[in-house]
């Protein structure tokens, strides 16, 4: 029904159909939620992703959306609140040296899990679904995405049914990061032991999860297809009911959760909770003029959080043009012909007027040079940004980048200085890629701009190679940030073994195929320090190299805003975990 109505519309937001299409995709989902624009079903709670998920895997996931998707079903043994504490979820407490669960020499913790946990098909949870969660997330022919967070684990023993040792391969001053928040969700023996291999795309509950949270899967439609750009995109609608085995009595609220994904932006998705049509709508980057009239509607409110998010440009140091034998592109064999000269790099970086950029976003945004951001005490204060053309033209001509022959391209070897800058589908990126387009092209580079539909560009690997791993492209722009309070997994996506490429399905997290010796050697260093502050030191000087090398382009800090309805209550908000990471405890007045 969705798409039967808009297929042919442009989601692509650049005229002025978006207006209309906002307001017409508002009506069309209220009738396909089988409500009124002013009522929502009290059994019923309707959440509204503009990205749509492509899986309710947490270990398979592409990105924030299907996280979020995965964590209405999916526990870690705990998480980490907004003050950086931990908090249990599958475990009775949280280890620690006083209670004997961190060894004195920091080698090892010990977890002790609730006993009576059951998973959402009445079978048992145990410290075996634990240990199977760890053979299935280090297996290579898997791929996991959330590999990086346990490369310190040497090894992970069940004890008992209800306790877990997880050993480390030399002193590690974060112990807490395997097993906990998004990256640490357990999933069932029973349930995936057969797809633990290069079947694991296969798994039935990739899309319908069994898990140990207040809420189990019942359904996940494949409802429309949308022509956007060159993509054929399907919008989603993902389907959970209360998990009758839930171990806390009274929790959850709602009998069901509907989730509807993709179709719009996050100007649709903000008009749908000023329209009272959904009650929770996520990742809101939208411009001031949309947040402030979704508020006065008083159907809605805004809420924000300042975490670790960074908005920022990467820079692709392969040919994304080039080809190797079996078809891969921005392969390592074929190193990129503009950006792997420093001073190319260095001038896009003079050429981009973030100070414009953030602005775009209101009240959601700050310019910022580094690309960690939080916690504070990670902050570098030794960076700094300049938006300085006539700079960037100089590093050009001295890098032997000219337009010799006068048509305002720069020219080398008789190649001209031409790229590809892709992003998601999303009016504020749209604008912000005007504005970078507009500043480079006045030095000399021609920029042809490309805008993928979200479920694409930040989804799984699958024949369609328009996604954010992959990059095939030269420049390309999203958010991302640190997942947990020490932002060693975070930091590692720069490093060389951590290159995206076909030998690893694209699973892992360098996808700007940056490598430098300087920078691993700095970061192994950093990775095993113990003390604090030599840590936060040490993590800080990683982030100068990256941003010394032009390595990325950070924009802007931003403010995590997403839309609920002003009846909604119950949020907690961690930057350290997705928003419903406490949807148990989601309620209306």
């Amino acid at each position: 029904m969705f798409s039967a109505i808009i297929r042919g519309l442009d989601i692509m937001h650049a005229s002025k159909q978006h207006t209309l299409t906002v307001a017409f995709l508002s009506l069309i989902l209220c009738l396909h939620f089988s409500i009124s624009p002013t009522h929502a079903q009290e059994d019923a709670l309707k959440l509204f992703f503009w990205q749509a998920p492509t899986i309710v895997n947490p270990h398979l996931s592409p990105g924030t959306k299907d996280l979020s998707a995965s964590r209405i079903s999916y526990e870690p043994l705990a998480s980490f609140n907004a003050a950086g504490e931990l908090v249990p979820f599958l475990a009775a407490e949280i280890p620690s040296l006083e209670n004997g669960g961190v060894a004195q020499d920091g080698r090892s913790v010990t977890w002790r899990l609730k006993q009576g946990v059951m998973w959402s098909d009445g079978r048992p949870f145990t410290a075996n679904d634990v240990l199977f969660t760890y053979e299935y997330i280090t297996n290579p022919q898997v791929a996991a995405t959330s590999r990086s967070a346990y490369d310190l684990v040497y090894s992970v023993e069940a004890l008992d049914d209800y306790t877990v040792k997880v050993s480390f391969s030399s002193h590690n001053p974060v112990w807490s990061i395997p097993f906990v928040g998004v990256k640490g969700m357990i999933i069932p023996r029973h349930v995936f032991e057969e797809f633990n291999g290069p079947n694991a795309q296969e798994a039935p509950a990739n899309l319908v999860p069994i898990g140990t949270g207040p809420y189990r899967g019942l359904e996940f439609k494949e409802e429309d297809i949308l022509i956007i750009g060159e993509d054929a995109v399907s919008t989603v609608k993902i389907i959970f009911e209360s998990n009758p085995y839930f171990r806390e009595s009274g929790n959850p609220y709602f009998k069901r959760v509907e989730l509807q994904g993709g179709g719009g932006d996050a100007v649709f998705a903000a008009k749908l909770v000023e329209d009272g049509v959904v009650d929770y709508a996520w990742n809101l980057q939208v411009d001031e003029a949309v947040l402030t009239r979704m508020e006065a509607s008083g159907k809605g409110r805004a809420f924000e959080l300042l975490g670790a998010w960074v908005e920022r440009i990467m820079i692709n140091f392969s040919d994304p043009n080039q080809a190797t034998e079996d078809g891969e592109r921005s392969s390592l064999q074929f190193p990129h012909p503009m950006f792997s000269d420093k001073r190319v790099r260095q001038a896009v970086a003079f050429a981009i007027d973030r100070q414009a950029i953030a602005d775009l976003y209101g009240r959601g945004g700050r310019v910022t040079s580094n690309i960690l951001m939080s916690p504070t005490g990670y902050q570098s204060p030794n960076t700094s940004w300049t938006y300085d053309l006539n700079k960037a033209a100089t590093l050009l001509d001295e890098a032997g980048w000219l337009d010799e022959n006068g048509d305002g391209v720069r020219e080398k070897n008789n190649q001209p200085l031409r790229i590809l800058f892709q992003t998601s589908v999303n009016p504020v990126r749209q604008q912000t890629q005007a504005i970078v387009q507009k500043s480079l092209e006045s030095i000399g580079f021609a920029v042809e701009l490309k805008s993928i539909d979200s479920s694409i560009f930040f989804g799984p690997i699958t024949e369609n190679t328009n996604t954010r791993r992959h990059f095939y492209a030269d420049l390309e722009e999203f958010a991302y940030s640190n997942k947990s309070p020490d932002p060693a997994a975070y930091m590692k996506a720069w490093t060389c073994e951590e290159i995206a490429q076909r030998g690893n399905n694209w699973a892992s997290s360098n996808w700007a195929r940056y490598c430098s010796s300087e920078y691993d050697a700095a970061y192994q260093k950093a990775a095993q320090e113990i003390d604090l502050e030599k840590r936060q030191q040490l993590f800080i000087h990683l982030n100068d190299l990256l941003i010394r090398d032009a390595a990325v382009i950070p924009l802007v800090h931003l403010v995590d805003f997403g839309g609920i309805s002003d009846a909604l209550v119950g949020l907690d908000l961690t930057p350290w975990d997705v928003d419903v990471w406490n949807i148990k405890d989601w309620s209306r007045k």
